[in-house]
């Protein structure tokens, strides 16, 4: 079976890869765990957070930002001792920060919504043939990226837009010689 190269051989890695990565979420909550796991990788490999994925959903309240947006410094520090996420500190203040920023955007219009406003309510199916071809940020991540930290996100520069924005589907970057492309762009 042909898979994007970056998928590997690690179980968890091609388990993501086979069933997640790429499928378009409009989950909110979904949408809100990713944004926070997106940024928590930042200078990080993936599989360290996919590995650490189930202690973050313990440790953050299984990513319900009414009660991320509500922590305090006993949080934070409960956090920090906490080996089931990456325990850095500007990376926990970020996610509180940015649970607070998702219920602002919360009282205009549905994240959701405005996330996939983006890419105009539907997937970008980009024909890939290579894993160097995709680029580590495109317009589309940008604008997205500005428009959050204008917002009060942090941790979502334009390269981390993009991974979210592959990760949650509104772009379809599998390979074309992936079965995943094919089965993505179907759907």
């Amino acid at each position: 079976m042909n898979r994007c190269e970056w998928a590997g051989s690690d179980p968890l890695y091609v388990a993501y890869h086979d069933a997640e990565w790429g499928v378009p979420l409009r989950d909110g909550r979904a949408l809100f765990e990713l944004l926070i796991l997106e940024g928590a990788q930042a200078g990080l490999a993936w599989i360290t957070i996919l590995r650490k994925r189930e202690g973050y959903r313990r440790a953050f309240d299984g990513f319900d930002p009414t009660r991320v947006a509500a922590y305090d410094d006993a949080d934070v520090a409960r956090l920090l001792a906490d080996p089931g996420i990456v325990r850095n500190r500007a990376k926990v203040n970020g996610a509180i920060g940015n649970a607070r920023a998702w219920l602002r955007l919360a009282e205009e219009r549905s994240p959701a919504e405005h996330l996939w406003s983006f890419v105009g309510g539907a997937p970008i199916r980009n024909r890939w043939t290579r894993l160097s071809d995709i680029p580590a940020q495109t317009d589309a991540s940008r604008d997205l990226s500005r428009d959050l930290r204008a917002r009060g996100f942090r941790f979502i520069g334009p390269t981390l837009a993009y991974a979210f924005m592959q990760s949650a589907g509104l772009v379809n970057d599998h390979v074309v010689g992936c079965f995943r492309h094919a089965e993505l762009a179907a759907g």
